[in-house]
């Protein structure tokens, strides 16, 4: 009898669960746009991947368990798999240096031209790590992922990310 009383009240909080998806895309899109931009710099790429994450996700909404982790943090673990993924497929890596940032109308054609400079000169220096890192740079500043959520999606401690995106920022300062 306990059982057959505690069931609907479970079925309850489980539909409840299901996240709002108009809501999960305004607030995700940004993120896992910016996480392909940084993975693979090439605009239509982007976009095409952005929507796949978005499809892969919502066709598997039923397999989320917010008990192992948070909907951002699965949501770009899609994404990430989607990104490798696409890059199997091609079977060759773009350039990051390809990566150039949009410019924004806000600002004069001299800022967005400095801007543009240093978004360059930032994707050559991206260009020269290694994949591992350039992959964590992208998780943790494109798609603006904690280390505890970057260490869930890759496998690695989260002190290993850290360490190692530690490495890396020094090793692009050192390097501009």
């Amino acid at each position: 009898m306990a059982f057959v009383q505690v069931l609907p009240r479970r079925l309850a909080s489980w539909i409840a669960a299901e996240p709002d998806w108009d809501q999960v895309y305004v607030e995700q899109l940004p993120r896992v746009l910016n996480f392909f931009r940084y993975r693979l710099g090439h605009t239509a790429d982007v976009e095409d991947l952005t929507a796949r994450t978005f499809e892969k996700a919502w066709r598997a909404r039923h397999r989320y368990r917010r008990d192992l982790a948070g909907f951002s943090t699965w949501l770009l673990t899609i994404a990430r798999n989607v990104a490798i993924d696409h890059l199997r497929a091609r079977q060759r890596y773009d350039r990051l240096d390809l990566a150039a940032a949009v410019p924004s109308p806000d600002h004069t054609p001299e800022q967005q031209a400095v801007h543009q400079s240093e978004a360059q000169r930032l994707a050559a220096l991206l260009a020269t790590l290694e994949p591992r890192q350039r992959e964590l740079i992208a998780m943790k500043y494109g798609a603006d992922m904690t280390n505890r959520a970057i260490a869930h999606a890759t496998g690695l401690s989260e002190s290993n990310v850290g360490t190692i995106l530690h490495r890396a920022v020094e090793t692009l300062r050192g390097r501009w």
